[in-house]
């Protein structure tokens, strides 16, 4: 095992980023002698580790003590269903909010026995089982699939299965604003460059002069009097690709605060004749991104293909069936 994954192992609690650094200061030693956070370890040499006591030490990624389905586990994967509001890592102005890191590394120490207490004090009972490594991630709003790499072994095959195009599909589900105009079973790829929107920090746009090469396939799903049901594959890998492609062919996600024109979506959005109850605050279908991812394919570690598929959430689910009751085409 490489010194920097056995460190990670021992120390659930503090990230690769921050362990790498110490035995670049010298801070461990491998018989006495400095190393580089790859050396691979043999039997019986002895690993010592100097943090200094007053040192400050990393925190740990909070979990957020919330249900994360595991829709898939074999020896080095595991597929999860991220819910909605859940940040893959911990966000820069909220470290003290939960994310879905620290909620696989809750899982890991409590399928090894151990337990985080009050201050996220850790007493090793047999080490950790697993190190959980995200291999790809999802916008905080956005539920459904997330492969995790139980082992570097796994992340290795994983993240050349991603850098090699067609060998991971994902399939999501965008509920957007508009009729596209597209016949049922045709399929067409939106092919825009993409690149940061230095004017707002965060947000991304079509750059066709210095963007990366961005595409995305969408299809029908399903289709309602004004917004309609697509089935997006990305097939590459840019940050809010798919939200930027709806948004710049004219059809934005049905609820998307930065590139579309709302933050959640009520009945009365689309019930003609709607009307409140007196005395009733008219409550949201749906307040976060419509988009699920619902289904990855990627290679096993015998050459097959493992595909799974997650469950549609409630919101999503609630907001579909009113409108297959209201906006039927």
């Amino acid at each position: 095992m490489e010194l920097d994954e056995f460190l990670c192992l021992q120390f659930p609690l503090l990230n690769k980023g921050f362990l790498r650094r110490q035995v670049r200061e010298r801070k461990v030693t491998v018989d006495g002698n400095p190393t580089v956070p790859g050396h691979r370890l043999a039997e019986d040499e002895v690993v010592i580790v100097e943090f200094e006591e007053d040192e400050h030490l990393p925190e740990a990624p909070r979990d957020p003590r919330i249900e994360v389905p595991v829709l898939f586990e074999d020896e080095g994967v595991l597929v999860v269903d991220k819910p909605a509001g859940l940040s893959a890592e911990p966000e820069r102005w909220a470290r003290d909010a939960g994310c879905l890191s620290g909620a696989l590394l809750g899982l890991s120490l409590r399928r090894s026995g151990l337990e985080l207490g009050d201050g996220d004090e850790v007493e090793p009972v047999d080490g950790l089982e697993f190190r959980p490594r995200l291999v790809h991630r999802l916008d905080k709003d956005t539920t459904g699939c997330v492969i995790v790499a139980k082992t570097i072994e796994s992340e290795r095959r994983l993240r050349a299965a991603f850098d090699q195009p067609g060998s991971v599909r994902k399939r999501y589900l965008a509920l957007v604003e508009g009729d596209w105009p597209l016949a049922e079973g045709a399929e067409e790829i939106v092919d825009l460059p993409i690149g940061p929107d230095e004017r707002r920090s965060g947000r991304m746009r079509i750059d066709r002069v210095d963007g990366k090469e961005s595409r995305t396939r969408f299809s029908v799903a399903e289709r309602f009097d004004g917004y309609t049901l697509m089935q997006a594959e990305p097939l590459t890998g840019r940050t809010h690709q798919i939200r930027v492609h709806a948004r710049e062919v004219g059809f934005p996600l049905a609820v998307d605060p930065v590139y579309g024109r709302r933050d959640h979506l009520s009945l009365s959005d689309f019930k003609r004749d709607y009307r409140k109850k007196r005395g009733h605050e008219e409550s949201s279908l749906i307040d976060r991104l419509t988009l699920h991812a619902a289904s990855i394919e990627f290679p096993g570690p015998d050459g097959g293909v493992v595909r799974v598929e997650a469950p549609l959430p409630k919101d999503y689910a609630r907001v579909l069936k009113q409108l297959r009751k209201y906006r039927a085409p």
